[in-house]
């Protein structure tokens, strides 16, 4: 530790000194006014943690409420689009209905305006249905009987009402634009009522038209109470805020801490309350009785508590927002410690840590650590249905011998230098995409996408990571573009990419005294032996047949000589990546892909199954 360092260590004058300053002259003010501030600032920390509950609980009500409406909204709008485009009574649009109740079982029905016959649709959820002991056919008639929801909906509007008088059950109905009509998708809350919940705070949801939604009091639901003629309703609607609290008295005048957040959804509106009067009834009796005592005192008290507080809060406040900042993962943080106490040292001490956790997140998946940090990733194994990627530099050996036999003992720096620029484009891809670097292994890198991050669609995560290996062909190319041909300290780059789509185990793997996030499992074995492919088979991106099921309509492929891996019974289809399928730009064959990126087409493509190394033979196209 250098001097400097340890001239921050010394205290000069103690936090402690200056409590016992302050405390002593307090107590010989009046040996009773400690009494009588520790109830005020009881009271006043009682009615701060209330009015930060309430309105926490009712941020928190709201978030819930808009992300399930939000994703019932979407999640419906993709199935609706995806059966209009392969036909209603296709057996895609099916199999689509079918795993989208499935996976969405509080949704009940859907239905929309189908512009190729004109018809009405509505789609079903038998499960939904029968495991409620509800009659299906009620879909149908409350469907009939919204015509005046339907049409203010194909006018651009998004409805939100409450449909439990309907189906005698919590359900409710979302009506919203669709082409040139339109749409709806009835569903039930119920997994919204833990976030309503019960208890001192009471929580309830509300339409534009004040109708009551959701409330921890079925009847209220179940009858359709309106509260749009209510005092605190119609300060909400009046706020030009989206969220805020007041003090309210009710018609029966009762005082409540009241507040409100507007939703993105209908216009729906969020209402939490606590009552006044149980958040004080314990400290009212004692501030009653002492506060003529404390009334001097206390004004005193609070002019040397203020002052003194300020040369405490405002360091703290820089701390707390610093460590704000490493709770989100930003690290270069810069701090100036004011004063020689313990609040100065700490600062310096922050300002070091800081400096370290920034070096530190180089050699570790930053937002991976940042999200474990936070709870967001929980210890243990889960299921993922994710696409797994794997690429590497083709003679990437023969490469490495070139810059030693050229630069000797320096080749070592020139060969980071180069893998590095190359790995800076390529995670850039990776992140771009919303996939996450899961290792380098020498030249490889190792990425997957529907993990730590995911759409929610295993078909745009899989859709996202071939996007992902076309971006990082577009980056190889432009680099490739400004080398020189024969350049030893920085020759050019292709690469082999394998990617295949299923079920992974993905978790934190590792000991007690290091950890990694990785997935396992035989989907990321077959995506690194499909890799191993490119090279024998002239290409540069493969995909698996699992993935080229999920997005076959939007990439140009090339089905490539089936492959027998180890470990399987069956051979594996695979396929080579050319283009988009939709961009009139780049290559549209094999050949031409081979001759863009100056990859020779093998001439006779042969391995050698025997060889211990081989986990796989070319046994042709189906």
């Amino acid at each position: 530790m250098t001097q400097k360092d340890n001239s921050l260590m010394k205290v000069r004058f103690s936090i402690g000194a200056k409590l016992i300053t302050i405390i002593t002259f307090i107590v010989l003010i009046s040996l009773g006014s400690i009494i009588v501030l520790v109830s005020l600032l009881v009271r006043a920390d009682l009615q701060i943690l209330a009015e930060e509950n309430n309105f926490e609980t009712n941020r928190r009500t709201a978030m819930a409420a808009n992300s399930a409406f939000e994703y019932i909204h979407s999640n419906s709008l993709i199935l609706i689009r995806t059966i209009t485009s392969a036909g209603t009574g296709s057996y895609l649009a099916r199999e689509t209905a079918d795993f989208f109740f499935e996976r969405n079982p509080q949704i009940a029905s859907v239905f929309f305006s189908n512009d190729q016959n004109g018809r009405q649709e509505t789609l079903i959820s038998a499960d939904f249905f029968e495991t409620r002991d509800i009659d299906s056919g009620l879909a149908d008639i409350y469907r009939a009987g919204q015509n005046i929801a339907l049409t203010r909906a194909a006018a651009g509007e998004t409805l939100l009402l409450n449909a439990a008088r309907d189906f005698g059950a919590p359900i409710l109905a979302m009506f919203f634009p669709w082409q040139n009509g339109g749409a709806g998708v009835i569903f039930s809350p119920m997994d919204l009522n833990d976030s309503f919940g019960y208890g001192v705070n009471q929580s309830y949801l509300i339409n534009d038209a004040g109708d009551v939604l959701i409330h921890a009091d079925f009847d209220m639901v179940r009858n359709a109470v309106n509260v749009s003629d209510r005092g605190f309703t119609k300060h909400a609607w009046n706020r030009p805020e989206r969220e805020s609290q007041t003090l309210y008295t009710d018609e029966e005048g009762r005082r409540y801490f009241g507040a409100f957040s507007k939703l993105n959804t209908a216009g729906t509106i969020v209402i939490t309350s606590i009552e006044y009067n149980k958040v004080f009834e314990g400290i009212n009796a004692t501030t009653r009785r002492n506060m003529y005592l404390t009334i001097t005192v206390l004004s005193i008290s609070i002019i040397f508590i203020w002052f003194f507080a300020k040369s405490i809060s405002i360091p703290l406040k820089a701390l707390a927002e610093a460590a704000h900042n490493i709770e989100s993962g930003k690290f270069e943080i810069s701090l100036t410690p004011k004063g020689h106490d313990e609040i100065g040292v700490l600062t310096s001490s922050f300002q070091r840590m800081c400096k370290a956790l920034n070096i530190f997140g180089r050699f570790t998946n930053r937002d991976i650590a940042v999200r474990a940090m936070r709870g967001e990733i929980k210890p243990g194994g889960f299921p993922k249905n994710a696409t797994i990627f794997f690429s590497d530099i083709r003679g990437f050996t023969a490469a490495s011998e070139n810059f030693t036999n050229q630069f000797g003992d320096e080749a070592s720096d020139k060969i980071v230098h180069w893998l590095n620029v190359y790995f800076t484009k390529m995670v850039d891809c990776v992140e771009r995409t919303g996939g996450v670097v899961d290792k380098f292994i020498g030249d490889a890198l190792m990425a997957h996408w529907g993990t730590v991050y995911t759409t929610g669609s295993t078909r745009k995560d899989a859709y996202n990571c071939i996007s992902s290996a076309l971006m990082m062909r577009r980056a190889l190319y432009r680099m490739n573009q400004g080398r020189k041909k024969d350049d030893p300290s920085n020759p050019r780059i292709q690469f082999g990419c394998g990617i295949n789509t299923g079920i992974v185990t993905a978790g934190q793997l590792g000991s007690d005294v290091r950890m990694e996030y990785t997935v396992i499992g035989d989907p990321v074995n077959l995506a690194s032996r499909v890799e191993g492919l490119n090279k024998p088979l002239g290409t540069d991106i493969l995909i698996a047949e699992d993935t080229w099921r999920l997005v076959r309509k939007k990439f140009l492929t090339v089905e490539m000589p089936s492959v027998k891996v180890k470990g399987k019974e069956k051979p594996v289809r695979i396929f080579a990546v050319i283009n988009y399928a939709k961009n009139p730009k780049g290559p549209k064959t094999l050949v031409r892909l081979q001759r863009m990126l100056g990859i020779k087409p093998p001439e006779n493509v042969k391995i050698d199954t025997s060889a211990s190394e081989i986990k796989y033979k070319i046994v042709g196209k189906k």
